[in-house]
């Protein structure tokens, strides 16, 4: 038997989602990460990501500022750190250094990468649709560069090597099982 749910609660059916963190840089030059876990492709042809995010964050003053960013991809073992960025505003602390991760520099943006993320996805804002009757804007970004480690991924991630940190809201996360099936129909 099916129960009913609130509709807003509509997204914890979607989850779980990767959990990403993304680097953005205002006009003050200071790096600072948020955990974004509403995050998809758009278009690959041109490359097109995009995410949702909430205008009272730090990070969207940044991005608005700045109109670059960088999609960082942890594995599993950074799921503390994660759960610190998408905690803590950037406004108030500094989360590289809260984080121990490492800045390194990307190749097309100003904002940098985490060194400790399995991959990392470097993006200039195309449009942020900004619908006031919504609880988040909608950023969407061009990729400009991609990079991943080499040995876990080809064409796709290796989930037998690698444990994904998967967000199911709040302070709740999973990982994959490293078992892969390939089915036929």
């Amino acid at each position: 038997m099916k129960k009913k749910l609130n509709v807003n609660n509509f997204t914890s059916l979607l989850h779980p989602y990767p959990a990403t963190l993304i680097t953005t840089m205002g006009d003050d030059k200071k790096p600072n990460i948020i955990a974004v876990a509403w995050i998809t492709p758009l278009s690959v042809n041109p490359p097109i990501v995009m995410f949702a995010l909430r205008r009272e964050r730090y990070s969207y003053k940044l991005i608005s500022e700045n109109q670059e960013f960088v999609v960082n991809i942890p594995d599993y073992n950074l799921m503390k750190e994660v759960l610190m960025c998408g905690t803590y505003s950037g406004k108030n602390i500094d989360k590289f250094e809260l984080t121990k991760f490492t800045k390194i520099e990307s190749e097309f943006v100003k904002v940098p990468k985490i060194k400790e993320c399995i991959g990392n996805i470097e993006c200039k804002v195309l449009e942020i649709v900004d619908r006031k009757e919504l609880d988040h804007v909608i950023v969407l970004g061009s990729v400009l560069n991609v990079e991943v480690e080499e040995e876990l991924f080809d064409k796709h991630w290796d989930l037998t090597k690698l444990n994904m940190l998967l967000h199911l809201g709040g302070n709740l996360f999973t990982t994959n099982i490293n078992e892969i099936k390939k089915e036929k129909v």
